[in-house]
């Protein structure tokens, strides 16, 4: 009979999978209490949270959510990064804080229904977010909309200059 601490526990998994698009799995192994706060705090921030979860009871809620199995990454102490609705901006707040503290590793997950190996999510996190990839795009779009109104401008321009210079001569003839 499973305790009531591994029920609540499993029951939470489920809540943390309903809530998520994808979750990144990361061995968080060897970080402080204020280390481990600084990547929670940068997880907020990149709309995603980290829980601690026994592997076991992960398992069950993946199998529950009819996702794919992950169980080769799902060994040792590992830590969930669930992600609500941009997996590059978790990806890129793990991958940040990794580097500067040498101390986080991704070790797979899920992403868009499909499992995910380590190489995988690190390449997620190097693709552009959302934010920058609409800031191409406005900047591809308004690219030849400026072209468009500089060429129409040339003539009313070169108009202004003639009319300047008529206005300016007819002042010294007066």
């Amino acid at each position: 009979m499973p305790s009531q601490a591994n029920i609540d526990m499993l029951k939470s998994a489920q809540e943390s999978f309903d809530e998520a698009k994808g979750v990144f799995v990361i061995d968080y192994r060897g970080l402080t209490v204020q280390e481990s706060q600084q990547l929670r705090r940068s997880l907020t921030e990149a709309g995603a949270t980290m829980k601690i979860y026994k592997n076991t009871i992960v398992k069950l809620a993946i199998k529950e959510h009819d996702l794919p199995e992950i169980d080769d990454v799902l060994v040792g102490p590992c830590a969930y990064v669930f992600y609500k609705d941009d997996p590059v901006d978790a990806a890129k707040a793990i991958k940040g804080v990794s580097q500067e503290l040498k101390k986080i590793e991704f070790l797979g997950g899920i992403s868009d229904g499909k499992a995910i190996n380590a190489e995988q999510a690190l390449a997620i996190a190097d693709l552009p977010g959302r934010n920058e990839l609409i800031g191409m795009l406005a900047n591809v779009l308004a690219s030849p909309l400026s072209g468009l109104v500089r060429t129409l401008n040339g003539p009313v321009q070169g108009l202004a200059t003639v009319l300047t210079r008529i206005g300016e001569e007819a002042d010294k003839a007066a």
